[in-house]
């Protein structure tokens, strides 16, 4: 079986059979025989029959010379019961497509362990059951899935996020308390500010846009809730009038400098407990030039609100701009009716048959005895405090080798992301040398369907453990840790902050609990900004912030025909810890990795190349040439020459005492003599 370029079908599997004597093959006969025993990642998408298989000169497969193979189009079968119609449209929601068929897979749509989380969730609340994750890599067709769910049915008894009777006092949500702690730690730090700044061109209705601020603060109450402390001492959610978050309307300043101003109004801190954790600026930096910068505490928001901001601010503005009210449908539910539902959802810790107490036994397992600290090759010891501070490396993978990382992902039915998550945590273990590694990854937590358009802070961290042992190959490593991010992602409700409060690890304000190294793999739709009569474009800048002592930030890129593009991002670092071409080491040593990985997973992991031939020869050559040219005579001969030329110095000196090279000299001699004298 090999990988072939298909036109439009990007690449694909192609089977190549040579019969044996007297038999014949028939694909599908074939093709459905390999479906009952492998992944649907390792079936192939076509057989070619061959008289036999053509060889080069030294008698092996040459692959260039195989046919090209003839792709039947896979004829479209609607599905035909209503379980299967609500698994396809689910599908189609979340994946953004058109059209679904009963024989479609969820991964070969452009499926990821991240999102699978999202249908997931969805299937549970049309269908009234418990769809656990699994479900999908097990079954990721719509007949199949549809097939497994419909035996459920009924028995989720699930509570439905809807807008809510609100108590006096709404309390926050799990994540936010968290968010709100760290804010009256320390209320100066933009370590969980989200910043955002677009570049308008063109003839700007200043009045309009003003308008529109406006309009999204009222359509998302989390914008303008600011967070006190009530009598019992505990926070909750004040939703204040839009008027009182930008009192005096759109600010609006002159900037020759607009990036240093930006960097400004990013890097101030917030205080929530006093007002809405928002700012909006708007500068002016040229004739029919303007900035529109934002930022955000992550208490009120998350990447994923960016969506469904820049929507909304774009038809706000249209709408305006000709003197109309935007004509956006009324948001099914608030943050606030998300925070109650939230807890219902959970239940008490205390009651055993809580969705919390169960997500919460599983984690207490997965991660007992995890280490504290992750011990990375740092070019300063770690300060008492976490700074924040940070700056950037960029990242690159050239696109064949992420053709062989999907590649490899397909063959052990895994995912992309699985594949790198495992890579990055083979180089972490060789970087620290230890076999015990945690990351953390941020989950989108919207499986809701009622949260698709609202801003707020939904986003959840799982902890990823990964025990290796350095004799087993990547692809063991990789088959084990499908199994455990599943399991993971299985168990994504229960928020990181309650995890922190329930495993008690050290508590540290040098590092970040349970592990200080990020991997986010971007899977957020891409939001574009367009208004009438204006040229829009962002504004490049970095926040010189890392939450992490690393945070390794990526995203995969395709063609219009599916192949794989490569994967690019960043990797953010601690800038009280590493210097640049430290972490730029790092980044090199991960790209040499990957490609290993591609060329033979079934390469032990302790044997995986990470070293640079130029790096290789200093390790093992350069370090280790330690001979050098030795005077003749005997060891002695030395120091009494020393001892003769400066009789009078102090050589050595203790509490007080001090000998010169004289002195030293003749009790050296003497002892010499001794030792001589005795045979020693």
């Amino acid at each position: 079986v090999v990988t072939v370029a298909a036109s439009d079908l990007g690449e694909q599997l192609v089977a190549y059979v040579v019969p044996a004597p007297g038999a014949q093959v028939v694909s599908g006969v074939l093709l459905d025989a390999l479906r009952e025993v492998l992944p649907v990642y390792m079936v192939p998408a076509a057989v070619v029959v061959l008289d036999a298989f053509p060889l080069n000169t030294s008698g092996k497969l040459d692959r260039k010379a195989l046919p090209a193979p003839v792709f039947e189009t896979k004829e479209f079968r609607a599905p035909s019961t209503p379980i299967e119609e609500i698994v396809a449209g689910v599908f189609a929601e979340v994946l953004g497509v058109q059209r679904v068929g009963a024989d479609d897979d969820f991964f070969a749509l452009g499926g990821n362990s991240l999102i699978a989380t999202q249908v997931a969730a969805r299937l549970a609340a049309a269908l009234d059951t418990q769809v656990p994750v699994r479900l999908l890599f097990e079954a990721s067709t719509v007949t199949a899935l549809a097939a497994v769910a419909e035996t459920a049915t009924g028995r989720g008894d699930l509570p439905v996020l809807a807008r809510r009777e609100r108590p006096e006092r709404v309390p926050l949500s799990l994540a936010q308390q968290r968010m709100w702690f760290l804010n009256r730690f320390d209320q100066q730090s933009a370590a969980y500010n989200l910043p955002m700044a677009i570049r308008l061109s063109g003839a700007l209705d200043v009045d309009a846009l003003r308008a529109a601020v406006a309009d999204v603060l009222e359509r998302h109450e989390a914008l303008r809730t600011r967070y006190p402390v009530g009598r019992d001492e505990l926070p909750y959610q004040e939703v204040l009038p839009v008027g009182q978050v930008i009192s005096g309307g759109l600010e609006i300043a002159t900037a020759d400098d607009p990036v240093t101003r930006i960097a400004e109004l990013m890097s101030a801190g917030f205080d929530v407990t006093e007002a809405a954790p928002v700012r909006v600026l708007l500068l002016a930096t040229g004739p029919d030039e303007h900035v529109l910068a934002m930022v955000v505490h992550h208490i009120a928001a998350d990447g994923s609100s960016v969506g469904p901001l820049t929507r909304d601010l774009m038809t706000a503005y249209a709408a305006r701009t000709v003197g109309e009210l935007p004509g956006w449908a009324a948001l099914p539910v608030q943050y606030a009716d998300y925070a109650l539902w939230q807890r219902e959802l959970l239940g008490d810790d205390a009651d055993p048959e809580s969705l919390s107490a169960a997500q919460i036994d599983y984690w207490q397992s997965a991660l007992a005895g995890v280490p504290d600290q992750l011990d990375l090759p740092v070019d300063r010891p770690r300060p008492a405090v976490q700074s924040f501070a940070g700056s950037r490396v960029e990242v690159a993978v050239d696109a064949e080798v992420h053709a062989g990382l999907v590649r490899v992902a397909q063959e052990r039915n895994a995912t992309l992301f699985m594949v790198v998550h495992s890579a990055l945590a083979v180089l972490l273990s060789r970087l620290s040398g230890s076999d015990d590694v945690t990351v953390g990854t941020p989950v989108a937590g919207r499986g809701e369907q009622a949260l698709d358009g609202l801003i707020g802070m939904f986003v959840n961290t799982l902890v990823f453990r990964t025990e290796l042992d350095r004799g087993e190959s990547f692809a063991e490593l990789l088959s084990r840790q499908r199994e455990a991010d599943i399991a993971a992602f299985a168990h994504a409700d229960v928020p990181f902050e309650r995890l922190v409060e329930v495993l008690n690890p050290a508590r540290s304000t040098a590092r970040h609990p349970l592990f200080q190294v990020g991997f986010t793999f971007q899977n957020l739709a891409q939001s574009s900004l367009e208004l009438p009569g204006l040229t829009v474009s962002g504004v490049e800048f970095d926040s010189e912030i890392s939450q992490f002592d690393l945070n390794l930030v990526l995203g995969d890129s395709y063609d219009e025909s599916g192949a794989p593009q490569g994967v690019a991002g960043y990797l953010t670092y601690a800038t009280a810890l590493f210097d640049h071409a430290t972490v730029e080491g790092f980044a090199q040593r991960f790209a040499r990795l990957l490609r290993e990985i591609v060329a033979a997973p079934e390469t032990a992991v302790g044997d995986l190349e990470i070293l640079a031939p130029v790096e290789r020869a200093q390790v093992l050559a350069q370090w280790n040439a330690t001979e050098h040219a030795i005077r003749a005579g005997l060891l002695l001969d030395g120091f009494n020459a020393v001892a003769a030329a400066h009789p009078d110095r102090v050589a050595v000196s203790f509490e007080g005492t001090s000998l010169s090279y004289g002195e030293f000299a003749g009790r050296v001699n003497q002892l010499a003599r001794y030792l001589i004298a005795e045979g020693v």
